[in-house]
């Protein structure tokens, strides 16, 4: 008995592509250089001085175009063929206007560093609150050095709750009205979380190296590592933090050395050079035992993962029972977030997978039971769903089948439970963006009645340069607001597609386990008919069907052939089950280019599955299920999916009220899954269902209709 298992789903497809392209503005058609060009989970490049890049791909990946000076650009690999990307430049507000709009002295405020001191208390506890009290500041700030400290506590405050795009933003705002090296630091580690790799370096390059104190240095170069790291540029990376290290050793600063000592080795890790990252593990994990404790239980975590991917479970197992160890002696004064690595949970399942990859099911067992009970009680469903899966195959390895069958049914269990949180958690992003938003808009509004004020506030000053100033103040106040109005259309755009994209997910993840715990009971009941040799002909080709199923569960379309090759398998195996109750015929018309259309995986399935178990099963003559597919336009083809059952009516009423909740909410699923897609995708799929025949068993009659790109 075997199951397949992927988690994680392929980006691309077929050989590898070199895709060339260009970046011009579409305006002057002027080349944009150092535009970071990046595939999904791999490659990455920039265009140079003529605005070119070259960049290897496959067919389906999507390729991610990002810079400071538009908006970002995503495109999906169709083919070789060159790519010729034009964009619109963002105009930035002029500095002049920025810096004298902030000269402005509004009164009958509460205090400034008040309001200061109020937004940094609540920084991380209410965002709300402390923008809020940011607001109050920038009402009250009398200079230049007040409203770029205020931007800067702003910046902080989008950075802490991972609204990096904002973040950049203020930032750049306070360094407009006051040049200052931490603030410069900040908005080069913001660049860098939002993938703007190239503005990152930039901003890290504009540093004057000489001006900068040893800790700042050693930031300094670990900045630059740590950008070089994630853009797969290895040997930069270990070059960057080994000067880094170099500075920090000469000047004591401990706990960089062992930070820069841990990094090298992740470096050399990914470089694919295991013993030069051993060696260096080894020092790390050294000096990191010299400091406190949770520092040490870090380290020998982070060398317990590179044990792990070099196949040295010992090793592993070891180091991870050391680290559980050392978390029961500061549990006391530490208490560590389920997104932490140190967790007890955790380290539990790992040490569990570790024993199963040796193959000591019996080792392996306690620990993953543990893992279980402890992510229960500190409601981690992500570590319980994976732990609890873990369990099961190690089970079903042992040859313990019935146990692997009740585990796999709570691992079921678990996946509806992560499911609802999910979208909790959609729900409460949804409400936050909301509130960021509209504290964001009024800052704005804010910004844009200060520069009215002020430039009352200069006519009396400065008679003659009246008119200058009122343009100058409302050209300001239009441009700020057109800039924080781009920023927040990106922003909800791109928090809509994370949304659906976790919604498209958590659906497949609820299908995938309905459909193979329905697929296992039809196991269990030849084995319960002791009809060994039928039972075993079932599994070898239901482990033929899970393997298609898992490979394409991360996809959100794949080609309808595989699709149909699904079908068949799927048909084949429930006609094996229920031979006495009907026959199948799938056909499809000859002049069909069925390679040229996709659609998403597990659609058609459930439909099927319906005809079969919910009206062919209860006819009392033997029935017929038909798969048809034909072409009704050039673009378009549809899918016929045909019974001539008892019909929904009748089978309604054969049901109990669990099996009609079941059915409902399978049902259910389709439908979002198809109107998720269509939103993404511009209304690929359709589907009408309806009786099949005015007869007495009625029947149900599907049309899936299907569109090319």
């Amino acid at each position: 008995m075997s199951w397949a298992q992927n988690d994680e789903g392929l980006l691309g497809q077929g050989p590898i592509l070199t895709i060339k392209g260009s970046v011009i503005e579409s305006d002057t058609k002027a080349p944009i250089s150092n535009v970071n060009i990046q595939i999904t989970g791999g490659e990455y490049t920039t265009t140079n001085a003529l605005g070119e890049f070259r960049i290897q791909a496959q067919k389906g990946d999507e390729l991610t175009v990002r810079h400071i000076d538009f908006e970002t650009v995503f495109y999906t690999v169709k083919n070789n063929d060159d790519i010729k990307i034009m964009v619109e430049p963002d105009d930035e507000e002029d500095l002049e206007t920025s810096k004298a709009r902030q000269s402005f002295r509004p009164q009958d405020y509460e205090d400034y560093n008040s309001a200061i001191d109020s937004a940094e208390y609540y920084l991380k506890k209410d965002a709300k609150t402390s923008i809020q009290f940011i607001a109050n500041a920038l009402s009250t700030s009398k200079s230049i050095e007040d409203n770029a400290n205020a931007y800067k506590v702003l910046g902080d405050i989008y950075s802490y709750w991972k609204q990096y795009d904002l973040a950049v933003s203020n930032y750049r705002i306070s360094l407009q009205n006051r040049n200052s090296i931490p603030v410069k630091f900040k908005l080069a580690k913001a660049y860098k979380n939002i993938q703007n790799f190239q503005e990152s370096l930039k901003t890290y390059s504009s540093l004057n190296k000489n001006s900068l104190s040893n800790h700042q240095l050693v930031e300094f170069y670990e900045g630059q590592g740590d950008v070089y790291f994630l853009t797969k540029e290895h040997l930069k990376a270990i070059s960057a933090y080994k000067e880094g290290l170099q500075v920090a050793q000469e000047n004591a600063i401990t706990i960089k050395v062992t930070d820069l000592n841990s990094k090298i080795a992740q470096s050399y890790n990914e470089k694919g050079e295991p013993e030069n990252a051993n060696a260096y593990f080894s020092k790390s994990m050294q000096l990191a035992n010299s400091q406190n404790k949770k520092r040490a239980i870090e380290e020998k975590i982070k060398v317990a993962d590179f044990k792990g991917k070099m196949n040295e479970f010992s090793n592993e197992i070891e180091l991870r029972k050391e680290a559980l160890n050392d978390l029961e002696d500061i549990a006391q004064d530490s208490v560590f977030a389920n997104e932490s690595s140190l967790t007890p949970q955790k380290q539990n399942y790992k040490i569990g997978r570790a024993y199963a990859f040796q193959e000591d099911y019996g080792s392996a067992i306690p620990y993953l039971q543990k893992s279980i009970e402890e992510a229960d009680s500190k409601k981690d469903l992500l570590v319980q769903k994976d732990a609890t899966r873990k369990l099961s195959e190690v089970y079903r390895d042992a040859g313990q089948f019935d146990k692997a069958l009740l585990a796999y049914q709570d691992y079921v269990l678990v996946v509806d439970a992560l499911y609802a949180l999910k979208e909790q958690e959609i729900s409460q992003a949804a409400r936050f963006s909301k509130n960021i938003v509209s504290k964001q808009n009024r800052i704005s509004s804010l910004e844009a009645d200060r520069a009215l004020s002020e430039s009352k506030y200069q006519l009396t000053q400065e008679q003659s340069k009246r008119q200058k100033l009122i343009i100058y103040s409302l050209i300001g106040g239009v441009l700020f607001l057109l800039v924080v109005g781009i920023l927040m259309y990106n922003f909800i755009k791109q928090q809509r597609l994370a949304n659906n994209l976790l919604a498209l997910k958590s659906l497949r993840s609820q299908m995938n386990p309905h459909f193979i715990f329905n697929a296992l009971n039809s196991v269990n009941s030849f084995i319960a008919l002791n009809d060994e040799r039928t039972a075993n002909k079932y599994l070898s080709d239901f482990s033929l069907l899970m393997r298609a199923v898992l490979e394409n569960s991360e996809e959100d379309f794949i080609p309808l052939e595989k699709e149909m090759e699904l079908l068949q398998l799927y048909t084949k195996l429930e006609h094996f089950r229920f031979q006495d109750k009907f026959d199948y015929n799938i056909r499809v018309d000859d002049n069909i280019k069925i390679k040229e259309f996709v659609i998403p995986p597990m659609l058609l399935q459930p439909y099927i599955e319906n005809a079969v178990w919910h009206g062919l099963r209860y006819k009392k003559t033997k029935g017929l299920l038909e798969i048809v597919l034909t072409r009704i336009a050039e673009d378009e083809i549809q899918i016929a999916i045909s019974d001539n059952g008892i019909g929904r009516e009748k089978s309604k009423a054969l049901k109990t009220e669990n099996q009609q909740k079941q059915n409902s909410k399978g049902m259910g699923n389709i439908k979002k899954r198809v109107s998720i897609l269509n939103e993404m995708y511009k209304d690929k799929v359709d589907i009408v269902i309806s009786d099949f025949q005015e007869e007495d068993d009625l029947g149900t009659k599907v049309l899936v209709t299907l569109k090319k790109d």
